[in-house]
């Protein structure tokens, strides 16, 4: 499998687990402090979406600052690799929350 696909995967699921994760404990949280933990998840879920997206991707700004030197200069393809890495970075976080608000659909 080559490198692109296999860190592409991997910031995929990364982004994805940690949406999911946030919102599960969130919901144990949420029942230990007497709160509905249907509408604790799915807020969790939500707000959580962009810093997973953040720490999939490495947790800095140093993949914008790839794109930014890159498309300067004119080299498209790290540019275009790096903007991948964000598109499926956030797929995986979009369906962790996507996944949270369909497994709680209805049970508020």
């Amino acid at each position: 499998m080559s490198v692109f696909l296999s860190k592409a995967i991997l910031d995929f699921f990364i982004a994805f687990g940690i949406v999911l994760g946030g919102a599960m404990v969130g919901g144990v949280g949420a029942v230990l402090s007497l709160q509905p933990p249907t509408l604790t998840m799915i807020e969790v879920a939500d707000r959580i979406k962009i810093w997973a997206l953040a720490a999939a991707i490495g947790g800095t700004i140093d993949p914008m600052r790839v794109i930014e030197s890159n498309m300067v200069v004119g080299n498209l393809s790290p540019a275009i690799k790096q903007v991948l890495y964000l598109g499926f970075a956030f797929l995986g976080a979009h369906m962790g929350s996507e996944l949270v608000k369909w497994v709680c659909n209805g049970r508020s």
